[in-house]
């Protein structure tokens, strides 16, 4: 089991900040438009980037191991939304420009599926359905006295 925490600054509409179990940190926001300041990566830009970031990091270890001169890589990422709330993602593509003067096609397309159908557990949560369970809890705060 992992355990993360996302704390919300309330000096703020909806600006929230991790920090992982390694110490480092990022932030979160809503977009403008979904009330927010946009300080930040909204939660959806996140799922998308975590996806080619999981499948990247894989395909870039995969093409290494090949011994395949990598020089450049660009994952462009594409999302299609219901057009309905909560607007879930329909569809996502990955595609990986991988630039080198030894790069095959038969190497990236290998690695690519390999991160896709073995290595990334960002792909494979996504592909599967996860069970997902929320629940609330309150902590009680004394309530701040009136100043006259």
């Amino acid at each position: 089991m992992k355990e993360l925490n996302l704390d919300w600054n309330p000096s703020s509409a909806f600006l929230f900040e991790a920090e992982g179990d390694n110490g480092k940190k990022m932030q979160m926001d809503a977009t403008v438009a979904g009330g927010g300041e946009g300080k930040a990566f909204s939660p959806k830009q996140m799922l998308m980037f975590s996806l080619a970031g999981c499948t990247g990091i894989d395909v870039l270890g995969i093409l290494r191991k090949m011994r395949q001169e990598v020089t450049g890589y660009r994952l462009v990422i594409k999302g299609w939304e219901e057009a309905e709330l909560p607007k879930a993602f329909t569809k996502m593509v990955v595609e990986h420009v991988v630039t080198g003067p030894n790069v095959t096609q038969e190497a990236v397309d290998r690695a690519v599926k390999l991160s896709h159908e073995k290595y990334c557990g960002v792909s494979a949560s996504l592909e599967n359905p996860v069970e997902v369970e929320m629940f609330g809890t309150i902590v009680k705060t004394e309530a701040l006295a009136e100043t006259k």
